[in-house]
């Protein structure tokens, strides 16, 4: 896992002496991915079981794409999704042999991988679900745009059944508790341009009572992740998120939703560097904190 060897790779010394040898200059991609790397191991989810059954008014059968980043760095917000999907009346399948979705490889122009990745995904997912849901926007937008890359008809359809998340859960009807805190929302690129999912994520939130949400100035400009930028273009990448960091700090929020991994990832280290003590949470982070689990 991601987390597990970032935090090998810390304590087993490697870190301090790519460092201490001067590595890092030579290879500046390597200094970017070591920011990027959580601090921590977070909490240890373990796998989800294949299959979660509805505990709400059944709506339907969906099925949820864990994602390659999502699931080893953000496990607790797959964990979170599929129990609001649930609890929304979903039945929920995750299937065990599910692999990319070949996001990074659109993101590197490799077409022909990209393709490679879709078919394999496609053939994945049942046949009898109503949806196939993502929580990271970065997938959605690639697995949306399948159409544009084949004419293969079970990767269209895949396509064609692609939702973001926060679409289903701000239709839902959820017991929720109030959040006497202030955040304010970052809009992924791949979400709110990719997609052109932008309300759905702000009705999720103002379901969540007690939660005030203030606005971020230039909410659709780039936090400089974008897919692989912040490793391919690492300075233009950094100019861009002290300018977003610079807007969540003018905000006054202490909390930043985004349902973009690389968004997340982004963010959060630019705070940890910075010294800046402003969480970087998932959309579904915060509406699994305000439910009343025990109501349900």
């Amino acid at each position: 896992a991601l987390r597990a060897a970032g935090r090998l790779y810390r304590r087993s010394g490697l870190s301090a002496l790519v460092r201490r040898t001067g590595m890092v200059r030579a290879f500046p991609r390597l200094d970017t991915l070591e920011r990027l790397l959580p601090e921590d191991a977070g909490i240890a989810t373990g796998a989800l079981p294949e299959f979660i059954p509805a505990r709400g008014r059944p709506r339907g059968r969906v099925a949820l794409l864990t994602g390659c980043v999502q699931r080893h760095v953000y496990g607790d917000v797959n964990r979170d999704t599929a129990q609001l999907l649930s609890l929304a009346g979903w039945d929920v399948v995750v299937p065990r042999g599910q692999g990319c979705c070949g996001a990074l490889e659109l993101h590197a122009g490799r077409v022909d991988a990209l393709r490679r990745r879709a078919t394999a995904l496609a053939s994945a997912f049942p046949a009898d679900i109503d949806w196939v849901v993502t929580n990271a926007a970065g997938c959605g937008s690639a697995m949306r745009e399948y159409g544009h890359w084949t004419s293969d008809t079970g990767v269209t359809r895949l396509a064609s059944r692609t939702r973001d998340v926060t679409e289903l859960l701000a239709e839902a009807e959820l017991p929720l508790e109030p959040l006497p805190q202030t955040v304010t929302y970052h809009d992924p690129c791949h979400l709110a341009h990719g997609q052109k999912v932008r309300e759905a994520p702000r009705a999720l939130l103002a379901k969540i009572p007690g939660l005030t949400v203030v606005p971020l100035v230039d909410s659709e400009l780039c936090c400089g992740s974008a897919g692989v930028y912040n490793i391919l273009e690492p300075e233009m990448s950094e100019r861009l998120l002290a300018q977003k960091i610079e807007r969540i700090v003018e905000s006054g929020a202490r909390t930043v939703v985004t349902g973009n991994a690389g968004c997340l990832l982004q963010i959060a280290s630019g705070c940890r560097r910075r010294g800046i003590d402003i969480e970087a949470v998932h959309p579904v982070t915060l509406v699994a904190r305000a439910v009343r689990w025990e109501a349900s």
